[in-house]
């Protein structure tokens, strides 16, 4: 079996996200789930590793999740997260620009160069996409769109002068001003997205019924364990709730309002 925590797990910080899978991991043992890893997969791309057939436990994006891997993932639990431009379990995007920027809102980058992370990320894509199509003329807004692969390489391509804006996940945000406090010095927030669910936890679309219970059981423990406090809060996890997945679905209908309105240049 193989688990992976990839959305918020930085080189710098991987030490603590391997002590809060330790702890995790001695939760689901004393749930009684069988064939726990002792180690995250980090090796495998989060995209195939959702995929995975012996997936135990992953961390992903709402928007697949409820989109383009909903026949492969099924839906565990939500953290909360204790960073600006969180509110309960949901979060938001900041839209950044470099530091020196003229432009003070989204309406000043029309015609910019725009990151975006990838193309099954709700906070770096469908979030923008869905903030940016009711100002978009003739299916455009911003003057080129660049795929950067990560909100990281989105802001270091803010840095170098390659890009104008990119919408950055509000918790990997403030989880590089405590790690790379130099990128987010470079760079300026201008607006936010809307609120949509954070980033789950899930398991495999077949993990049976009993396997499944005994998975959320032993999250429920570990992000309530006192002896993990200290790692929770250097990975900025403030508690956890049970959603009805229902509730991601929001993801999808920004994207399918995106559509209507035929705006279509994030899309590639």
């Amino acid at each position: 079996m193989r688990a992976g925590l990839p959305m918020y797990d930085p080189p710098e910080l991987r030490p603590a996200v391997d002590a809060w899978w330790d702890g995790i991991a001695a939760a689901l043992r004393a749930e009684g789930v069988p064939e726990v890893p002792d180690r995250l997969d980090r090796d495998t791309p989060f995209d195939v590793l959702w995929s995975a057939p012996d997936l135990l436990l992953a961390q992903a994006c709402g928007f697949p999740l409820v989109g383009a891997w909903a026949g492969q993932l099924q839906y565990l639990v939500t953290p909360r997260y204790a960073a600006p431009g969180c509110e309960g379990s949901s979060y938001c995007s900041f839209i950044v620009v470099a530091a020196d920027s003229p432009a003070r809102s989204i309406d000043d980058l029309r015609g910019a160069r725009c990151s975006i992370n990838s193309r099954i990320s709700h906070s770096g894509f469908n979030a923008l996409r869905a903030h940016v199509a009711p100002l978009a003329r003739g299916g455009a807004f911003f003057g080129s769109v660049l795929l950067s692969g990560g909100h990281s390489e989105s802001l270091n391509e803010i840095m170098r002068g390659a890009a104008d804006v990119a919408a950055i996940d509000c918790v990997s945000y403030e989880l590089f001003r405590r790690c790379r406090p130099q990128i987010v010095a470079a760079t300026r927030v201008v607006g936010r997205t809307q609120f949509a669910p954070g980033l789950p936890y899930v398991t495999r679309i077949d993990a049976p019924r009993a396997l499944r219970d005994k998975l959320e059981a032993g999250l429920l423990r570990a992000f309530t364990d006192p002896s993990l406090a200290s790692v929770r809060a250097e990975l900025l996890i403030a508690g956890v709730e049970v959603l009805p997945v229902g509730q991601y679905r929001c993801m999808t209908d920004r994207a399918e309002d995106a559509k209507r309105r035929r705006y279509v240049e994030l899309d590639g």
